[in-house]
């Protein structure tokens, strides 16, 4: 289960169909009343790229790069043109002894916010405030993981805050590649890819 640190051709993401799910269990009583029941703790990004593919040369593009992940089987990176920055996201609060905080995007900041983790930054645009103030240095962040490691502990209170692009872990929802040769397209059927939990 290896991921590769390559992109997905954008220029077939940019006009694929897709975004966030979640997994609700909606139970209807008698009554007309309902109870609902959330299965996953966070949402997941599913797509189907095959809308994105109008050329010939997007569909050799799009099956070397399903047989170079071979399939299901290797990650990859992928671009939602729609979400792919995030503008002041807090990360964490100091204690005065972690060094180590996790990059995420935080949505509808306030009492219902939902916070979601980053582990796949884009190289080169994170930038680190601490109680609003850029940090030019004393940290590194890994675009690997998303992980931001201070050289030493932010203190006691402080506000750490990030602001930097992404990209999503995601694969292929299948080890099969349908493509119709006769009009060089891939819209007729669904190419899915799923995002990956890390």
């Amino acid at each position: 289960m290896a991921f590769h640190e390559v992109l997905f051709p954008t220029d077939i993401s940019y006009e694929s169909e897709g975004g966030a799910e979640f997994s609700t269990e909606v139970v209807e009583l008698t009554s007309g009343h309902e109870r609902r029941n959330q299965n996953w703790e966070h949402d997941r990004e599913r797509w189907n790229v095959a809308y994105g593919v109008k050329a010939k040369w997007q569909l050799m593009l799009l099956r070397d790069f399903h047989r170079a992940r071979r399939g299901m089987l290797h990650g990859f990176r992928f671009l939602n043109h729609d979400d792919f920055e995030a503008v002041g996201s807090k990360i964490g609060t100091g204690d005065g002894v972690e060094t180590i905080f996790q990059l995420q995007k935080v949505y509808e900041p306030g009492t219902y916010e939902y916070s979601r983790k980053i582990v796949k930054p884009i190289g080169g645009t994170v930038q680190i405030f601490v109680d609003g103030v850029e940090q030019m240095s004393g940290w590194t962040v890994s675009t690997v993981t998303g992980i931001v490691t201070f050289t030493s502990p932010p203190s006691i209170g402080d506000v750490i805050s990030a602001t930097f692009d992404f990209h999503i872990p995601m694969r292929f929802a299948s080890d099969h590649l349908p493509i119709n040769l006769s009009t060089y397209e891939a819209r007729s059927t669904a190419v899915e890819l799923l995002e990956i939990r890390q």
